[in-house]
């Protein structure tokens, strides 16, 4: 039996009503991707009954408009025709939970990934959110927020952006949404928003703090230095923070948010990503693709507008939710 027919056997078996409702967020999520994806293999497999030379062409065509990125797809056909040559595979059916296996193998690439934040045992946590203006920063934020509250850990919010108009509004709109108190000064230097907001959650036992940042990445030198600023300020209060530096990227833009990713890893160290709106597109590929291009792993993924939709990245449900119609 093939791995993705143990996660279908998993994920049809007797779950817990809280995994049933993760798995139905993931299967409604990535709807968009799974019909455009798996409709252009079922395609290809009633055109080309055998494999060939031909089939491989097309298929590898398939998944580098699914986004999953030139190289990775390059390994990926290249391991295909290994496993095809070894195990002697002639009908492009039996081929099909091969394609899905490789996936996962190739997410996994012999590394634990791990998908977890790093939670501090002796202090508040700090997790600082970096992206680019208009990914969803403070939207995940807020929906981080609410599900940690729902977890009964006490949360801090903190407005780091105090360059974008509405920046401040916004994150403390979702303060009061969730319950939680934010630290902000509105046209301050972001550093020392910052310092105030460690410091409280010091002195007041905040179990969690999550940091928004500016999102300017046109000038980087600029942005690089106020990172760094804030980074010191952090770790002056909290030696060993920000325990995360979380990336955030809109998967609807493909392939530009892989140029971000990289350009975000030379300015700061970024511990995990955050892919928003991965409902939103027919090329959930991305999450292949940011993997192989930056080597980080996705720790979570929003699938929808509420804050139940902010998901902890499960790579097994997120292969079951791009094929289980295959």
């Amino acid at each position: 039996m093939g791995l993705f027919s143990k996660f279908k056997n998993l994920f049809s078996s007797n779950k817990s009503v809280e995994e049933k409702k993760d798995v139905e967020v993931y299967d409604k999520g990535l709807e968009k991707s799974r019909k455009e994806f798996v409709s252009k293999i079922s395609l290809l497999n009633s055109k080309y009954k055998k494999v060939s030379p031909e089939y491989f062409e097309e298929l590898e065509e398939i998944l580098i408009m699914a986004d999953i990125g030139v190289n990775t797809v390059m390994e990926f056909i290249d391991k295909l025709k290994k496993r095809v040559k070894h195990e002697n595979i002639e009908n492009s059916e039996d081929l099909k939970e091969v394609i899905v296996d490789e996936m996962f193998i190739i997410y996994v690439d012999n590394s634990i990934m791990v998908n977890k934040i790093n939670y501090s045992q002796t202090s508040p946590t700090v997790i600082l959110f970096v992206g680019v203006n208009g990914v969803g920063k403070t939207t995940t934020i807020g929906k981080l927020a609410s599900k940690l509250k729902e977890e009964g850990k006490k949360v801090l919010l903190v407005a780091g952006d105090t360059f974008r108009a509405g920046a401040v509004e916004q994150i403390v709109e979702w303060g009061q949404r969730t319950d939680c108190p934010v630290i902000y000064k509105e046209n301050a230097d972001p550093a020392s928003v910052v310092f105030d907001g460690v410091n409280k959650a010091v002195e007041e036992n905040y179990d969690v703090v999550l940091v928004d940042t500016a999102g300017r990445l046109q000038n980087k030198t600029n942005l690089m230095n106020e990172l760094e600023k804030i980074n010191k300020v952090i770790s002056k209060i909290i030696p060993d923070a920000p325990h995360e530096t979380l990336l955030v990227i809109d998967a609807t833009t493909g392939q530009n948010g892989i140029s971000q990713a990289k350009e975000f890893q030379k300015i700061t160290n970024i511990t995990g990503i955050v892919l928003t709106k991965l409902d939103g597109t027919a090329k959930g590929g991305i999450v292949l693709a940011i993997k192989e291009a930056v080597g980080i792993p996705v720790k979570y993924v929003g699938l929808g507008e509420t804050a139940k939709d902010l998901q902890v990245f499960d790579i097994e449900k997120y292969i079951y939710g791009l094929f289980k119609d295959m």
